[in-house]
């Protein structure tokens, strides 16, 4: 559904909500960004144009021919209701050990059936990291990696680079930044996932996040096309309207320019207008995949009126794409939160897209979480 359809879908007799609405429309109204495509055999071009702006300030994603063994160790394992919760580490550059939880169904680990797979990438979070998405960060909504291998995924949870307890070396591993370092982390796990045996991977995995795990995400589903369905919760908007424009939130350490993101970013402080990519690229470069986007109204950190703005312009390259509809924003009236009806409807985009309809009633938990 087209954000302008989705106006015309909202009904409500509150003054309050119709003050939204027309926040709302007027939004829809402003000039999308131009890609600057008109045909689809024009869009190859323009989205490896998008992917040379991204690595100029994120740094290349490193690929070898010959790439180091995963060497995957399984540090604890506990059986949880319906599924083995394992913390492993796995080699992802040569020498760095990327921790992260490997969720298994029951089902799954006994051979009954192979399962398709998630990559389930967590929010900023200097205490517990990935902990908080299978369940142990004491926070509520954040916690997708085990609802998701409750519903019969098997879900693969990395650490994120410089944050809680993982602090791999960037400049002597060569990264210039750590979003590129979390990307190539994110990529090797997905070729862990390849590697076992009972992952269905002939749709490809899902991807899902939320704030930093969110535009994490993005960025590499954008790099890595095994990724087939992307969900992202309170993960962006444009960089001009990151907090209001205020230029000190671009000054190097600070915001998107901090080490453990892109600290080139802040070459660019006083110029937004000359990043060499941004969210509306982004979005277009994902498609004809199918996006959820979870963006609140009441998110402090992303404003919901940009991120409007950000897939009004991907929309045209969707159509292009014959994808038009895939990419779905929604708007819960909350704080920078991903609550209960949001990741439910994000799990159905997923299942509808990596799995078959026999084998989504099939699997253990389908009936309580529908």
């Amino acid at each position: 559904m087209s954000i302008t359809q989705r106006l015309y879908a909202m009904r409500t007799t509150t003054i309050g909500l119709l003050v939204i609405l027309a926040a709302t429309s007027a939004a829809a109204q402003s000039e999308p960004a131009d890609l600057g495509v008109a045909s689809a055999d024009q869009w190859p071009q323009r989205r490896a144009e998008i992917i040379q702006g991204m690595t100029q300030v994120m740094g290349p994603l490193p690929r070898h021919d010959s790439e180091p063994d995963l060497a995957v160790k399984v540090i604890e394992e506990q059986q949880v209701d319906g599924y083995v919760r394992r913390l492993i580490t796995y080699q992802s550059d040569a020498g760095c050990h990327t921790p992260a939880y490997l969720c298994i169904p029951n089902d799954v680990l006994a051979g009954q059936r192979k399962a398709p797979a998630v990559l389930c990438l967590h929010p900023t979070d200097n205490t517990v990291g990935h902990k908080v998405v299978v369940g142990l960060g004491g926070r509520s909504g954040r916690q997708y990696a085990a609802e998701l291998a409750s519903r019969g995924y098997v879900t693969l949870s990395p650490a994120y680079p410089h944050l809680a307890n993982y602090w791999p070396n960037l400049s002597k591993l060569g990264y210039v930044s750590g979003t590129m370092k979390a990307i190539r982390d994110n990529v090797r796990g997905i070729d862990l996932l390849a590697s076992l045996d009972f992952v269905e991977m002939s749709s490809g995995v899902g991807a899902i996040g939320h704030s930093l795990g969110g535009h994490n995400a993005i960025y590499t589903a954008v790099l890595d096309e095994r990724i087939r369905v992307i969900v992202s919760s309170c993960g962006f908007d444009a960089f001009a309207d990151y907090k209001g424009g205020d230029p000190e939130v671009w000054m190097f350490g600070q915001g998107w320019c901090q080490i453990r993101y892109m600290p080139q970013m802040s070459d660019y402080r006083g110029r937004l207008q000359d990043i060499p990519f941004d969210f509306p690229q982004l979005l277009a470069a994902l498609a004809p995949r199918p996006v959820f986007v979870n963006a609140p109204l009441g998110d402090s950190n992303f404003q919901w009126q940009s991120v409007d703005k950000c897939a009004a312009a991907a929309e045209p390259i969707y159509a292009l794409l014959g994808a038009a509809g895939k990419l779905r924003v929604e708007h819960p009236d909350c704080d920078h939160n991903f609550p209960e009806d949001m990741r439910e409807a994000a799990y159905q985009t997923i299942d509808a897209a990596l799995v078959s309809r026999d084998s989504l009633h099939a699997r253990p938990g389908r009936e309580k979480n529908k």
